[in-house]
């Protein structure tokens, strides 16, 4: 009987599951990678147009084109009321121009403007190649997003930005964002959330994109329809606005 209780307990210490192995950052970054189609096909992309149109107020839908290009580079134009809204980013100054708001020239953007642009014109998002970038990652744990299981990173940009960042545990996909932003001269903690992924050229995009202040029900709403992978656009597009915007000839 004593030789038999050993193996009676080796039985049923095999019988139970194994402890999960706990994934690194980088394991889970690869997974986020490969879940929206692939290093290759990421590093591919050099331009992206989207269309869709943005929640300006209950009731008040503004179509919206937005444009993006390597070199954090960014043009976004949307009309309220027959009105243009502009804003671009060369890479290195950016300026607003809202004719909808009785402006007539456009204004550079302020400093902490500049900051967000930066980071929300980087094609390939933080977590790509973030050691090149000067990006520092850490995996913070799982906890739930958008009601499912994720991977909670926190990340510091170059520039000492902190961003939270939610990749969804079944898909591997970017499903929320939290961060500070400064508005101004005031710090706002900003939530965004992400969803409606669709397949476009073999890369996943997010086509419903809600944000605004961390735990106000008052969200701004971007609902994309259409999103074009490496369209041809002319440098002029993300230079200063002025009241006439230059033509893209190639639209």
């Amino acid at each position: 009987m004593r030789r038999l209780l050993p193996l009676a307990f080796a039985l049923a210490a095999a019988a139970l599951p194994l402890p999960l192995r706990a994934e690194t950052a980088d394991e889970v970054i690869a997974k986020n990678v490969a879940a929206r189609g692939g290093l290759d096909k990421i590093r591919a992309v050099h331009s992206l147009r989207m269309t869709g149109t943005m929640s300006m107020g209950p009731g008040m839908d503004a179509p919206m084109v937005l444009e993006l290009a390597r070199g954090n580079r960014m043009r976004m134009e949307f009309t309220v009321q027959g009105k243009k809204g502009i804003q671009t980013f060369d890479g290195t100054s950016g300026w607003t121009l809202m004719q909808f708001m009785g402006q007539t020239e456009a204004e550079a953007m302020p400093a902490e403007a500049v900051k967000d642009v930066v980071e929300q014109t980087d094609i390939d998002g933080p977590l790509v190649d973030y050691q090149k970038k000067g990006h520092k990652v850490e995996l913070v744990g799982r906890d739930k997003a958008s009601g499912s299981d994720a991977y909670h990173f926190r990340v510091t940009l170059k520039n000492g930005v902190v961003r939270e960042i939610w990749i969804d545990a079944a898909s591997g996909l970017e499903v929320r964002g939290e961060g500070r932003r400064e508005m101004r001269g005031r710090t706002m903690e900003a939530e965004t959330t992400l969803g409606d992924y669709r397949t476009v050229d073999g890369l996943q995009f997010p086509h419903r994109i809600e944000g605004g202040p961390k735990g106000s029900p008052q969200k701004q709403t971007i609902t994309i329809t259409k999103i074009e992978v490496n369209p041809p656009i002319e440098d002029s597009r993300f230079g200063k606005p002025t009241t006439k915007p230059p033509v893209d000839k190639t639209i």
